[in-house]
Parts: C-alpha cells; sequence; structure tokens
C-alpha cells in the first residue's frame, strides 16, 4: 500500500499549541475562585465549551463517527479528574501530576502510533518520573484551597493517564483522516458534551451561586477550554504527539504562578522541588532536540 510523508511542524503549529498551553494555565485559579462543586464547575464549564465549540467550528457537528468515540470518552474523563482534583489538592500538585501524560506517551505510543523511541526519551521519561515522586513526599497535609491533597493528587494522576491518551488519540485522528481538523476538534466538542452529560447529575441541584461564579464558568468553557482548543486542534495535526505533550508543559509552568498571585497558594518544598526538574528537564529536553530534517513539498 502506499504511504503519504508526514508533513514536518511548522513553527506557527508549534506556535499554535503554546497559546493553547497559556489559556490552559488559567483553570486552576479560575476553577478554584469559583464557589460552585466540583461536579457543577466541571459540568458546565464543559457544556459551555461544547456549545461554544460547536458555534465556532460548524464543521464539528457534522464530524461524528463512531471512531471519535474513545478520544472523545479520554477527554471527558480528563476534564472531569482534573476539576475534581483541582478542588481537592494544589493548583501545582494537579497539573503536574496530569503532566505525566508523556510517561504513558513513551510506554503506549510506539504500540498505538508507531513512534519510535530514542534514548534521550528514556533519559527525559526517567528524569519526568523522578519529579513527579516528589509530589508524593512528606506532608499532605490540608489547607484552606486543597482540602483532601491525597485523594485530589491520585485524581490528578488519573487525569494524567486519560491526557496521554487524549494527546495520542488526536494524533491518530489527524494521521488517519483527509478531514483530520474537523475530526480533531469534533473529538474536543463532543468530548466537552459527554463530560456534561456525565457530571450533569452529580451537579444537581445548585442550591447557591454569584454572578462571578458563573462568568468564571463561562471564561473557562470559552476561553480556557474552546478557544485553546481551536488552537490545539489545528497545531497537533502535524506535530509528533510526544513534542506537543511537552510543549503543552507550558501550562504547569504558568498554571502555580495564577494560584500563587490570585490565592496565595504556595506548593510545599517537596512539590516545589519536583516541579522545579519537571521544568528544567523539560527545558534542556527541548533545547537539545536534533533538527526536523526537510520534507518535500506536499500537494
Amino acid at each position: 500500500a502506499m504511504t503519504t510523508k508526514q508533513a514536518p511542524p511548522r513553527p506557527s503549529d508549534r506556535v499554535l499549541v503554546l497559546l493553547a498551553a497559556l489559556l490552559f494555565s488559567t483553570a486552576g485559579a479560575a476553577v478554584k475562585a469559583c464557589a460552585l462543586t466540583g461536579w457543577q464547575v466541571a459540568a458546565f464549564r464543559s457544556g459551555i465549551a461544547a456549545v461554544a465549540i460547536f458555534v465556532m467550528l460548524p464543521a464539528t457537528r457534522r464530524a461524528w463517527s463512531p471512531r471519535l468515540l474513545p478520544v472523545a470518552t479520554a477527554y471527558a474523563a480528563t476534564m472531569i479528574l482534573y476539576v475534581l482534583g483541582n478542588k481537592l489538592t494544589t493548583a501545582a500538585n494537579t497539573i503536574f501530576l496530569q503532566s505525566t501524560a508523556p510517561l504513558y506517551i513513551m510506554l503506549l505510543g510506539p504500540l498505538l502510533l508507531g513512534e519510535k523511541i530514542r534514548r534521550r526519551d528514556l533519559v527525559f521519561a526517567a528524569t519526568l518520573a523522578l519529579g513527579m515522586a516528589f509530589f508524593f513526599t512528606g506532608d499532605q497535609r490540608a489547607s484552606a484551597t486543597a482540602a483532601q491533597p491525597v485523594l485530589g493528587n491520585l485524581l490528578a494522576g488519573c487525569a494524567g493517564f486519560s491526557w496521554a491518551l487524549t494527546i495520542m488519540g488526536l494524533r491518530w485522528l489527524g494521521r488517519t483522516s483527509g478531514s483530520e481538523r474537523d475530526e480533531s476538534a469534533a473529538a474536543v466538542a463532543w468530548g466537552n458534551a459527554l463530560a456534561f452529560i456525565v457530571a450533569l447529575p452529580f451537579a444537581l441541584p445548585v442550591t447557591s451561586s454569584t454572578t462571578t461564579d458563573w462568568a468564571l464558568v463561562a471564561f473557562l468553557g470559552v476561553f480556557q477550554i474552546a478557544i485553546a482548543y481551536v488552537f490545539l486542534t489545528r497545531g497537533v495535526r502535524r506535530v509528533p504527539a510526544l513534542e506537543v505533550s511537552l510543549l503543552l508543559l507550558l501550562e504547569p509552568v504558568l498554571n502555580p504562578v495564577w494560584a500563587l498571585i490570585f490565592h496565595g497558594e504556595i506548593p510545599t518544598p517537596w512539590a516545589a522541588l519536583g516541579g522545579a526538574i519537571i521544568i528544567f528537564a523539560t527545558a534542556v529536553y527541548t533545547l537539545t532536540a536534533p533538527p526536523t530534517p526537510p520534507a518535500s513539498r506536499q500537494t
């Protein structure tokens, strides 16, 4: 069978992924600022996001097919697990533990995507695992913005696995479809719809809320998810799954900063050390990446 060589990523593709990461990074502080419960934030944020994506990208309404269901399910799980985890532990812990995705991609990528693992990938994975281990070290004491840190850490770790499946699923859709942009965006849109449906029974009734709460939910749905994923689904088409997950680590760099500014939330010393290791390892890994060989023009 004839195979088509994948076009190399352009600088603009990577910029779109980084812009998505910037918007994603606002989630931790915004979720904590909203007085609604975790289930309520998860449900209404994803419901608004689904509508926004369907409106901004009308093709997603027509792109449904059964092959989107596994990707949409993995994405829906990530959205729910992240919010629930973020309500129970620190924003830093939540996002860094979700950022274990590269570990799972390295393990499953060769099987699911046929992407090879290089020696430098293994060194990075080992360093990443070391950094993550520090989040489970030391005193896990509750605080005003992290009422159940151990349970929150566990949920955030599970979000890392489901996020890895989401990234690989989006990459798979982009490589196996002639209308990859529509399918990838549709998987995100329908995944948000699925998250809304699953979380809604646990979100009702809404006994008390303020205008600020709903403004935050609207921001999360429209900007932090929908617009971010318009950027991501366009950038992810040519960028390899592992590199996407690494570029998206800009999110955990900024996420704790917003939580510190708006909530005065400071990670534990062990978590700060783990985060520093992850950021440093990611910077070294990215800066030492071998250049992408030029490819022939695609017609």
